[in-house]
């Protein structure tokens, strides 16, 4: 029931950004149209100025377009100021969220990237890119037992995924369950034969 209501905000919340957007003022199509054109020429500064000069606050297009242009031109502070403002107005869409994540890796704020996959998780738990990079992030920290919950969760639904394979047999390995450890790296090789990771996996089980 509680996936339902969010699924129901969710398609409400996009209803309502178009309908907002349903009739745009020739200026904002304008700055939206020269902010591309100065991407594709990597003239960020340029692109970023074009939508500056038609920017409100409330204009949740306006304030993704602006972090994306902050997070390639560098300037990751400001990158996340926009993507932060994008993510109240429209609190269950996703792909701000992402677009802070990369902003907030360049600052390497870790506890803030794991935050925004936490509230990824929440609005979607099957994400697999979320699940993937919060497990890389908690494994980092050596927290094993957590991060082999969000790798297993990929495995059981793409069982195929090399990457997610081979990052749950390190995991098995540090959590010291050995007889899972072996039967996933050996997983591994089949699907990446000769791979040196699980090798070297499967050396140290000997």
């Amino acid at each position: 029931m509680e996936n339902l209501k969010i699924g129901l905000i969710i398609f409400f919340s996009f209803l309502s950004l178009f309908a907002a957007n349903a009739q745009i003022d020739p200026k904002t199509q304008s700055a939206f149209s020269d902010s591309y054109k100065a991407e594709a020429a990597e003239n960020y500064s340029l692109g970023i100025s074009s939508l500056k000069s038609v920017y409100k606050a409330d204009d949740y297009p306006i304030n993704v377009r602006l972090g994306w242009l902050f997070l390639l031109s560098k300037q990751y502070t400001e990158s996340v100021s926009y993507y932060d403002r994008a993510i109240k107005l429209k609190p269950y869409a996703i792909e701000a969220r992402f677009g802070m994540i990369k902003a907030l890796n360049a600052l390497e704020s870790w506890d803030k990237v794991k935050e925004q996959y936490d509230a990824i998780l929440k609005i979607d738990p099957q994400n697999t890119t979320s699940l993937y990079w919060l497990g890389v992030l908690l494994y980092n920290r050596k927290d094993y037992d957590n991060a082999a919950r969000n790798f297993e969760k990929i495995v059981n639904l793409y069982p195929m995924d090399y990457g997610s394979v081979i990052m749950l047999a390190w995991s098995r390995l540090y959590q010291g369950k050995k007889s899972d450890a072996k039967v996933l790296f050996n997983h591994a090789i089949l699907l990446s034969p000769n791979d040196a990771s699980a090798t070297s996996g499967l050396n140290l089980l000997k």
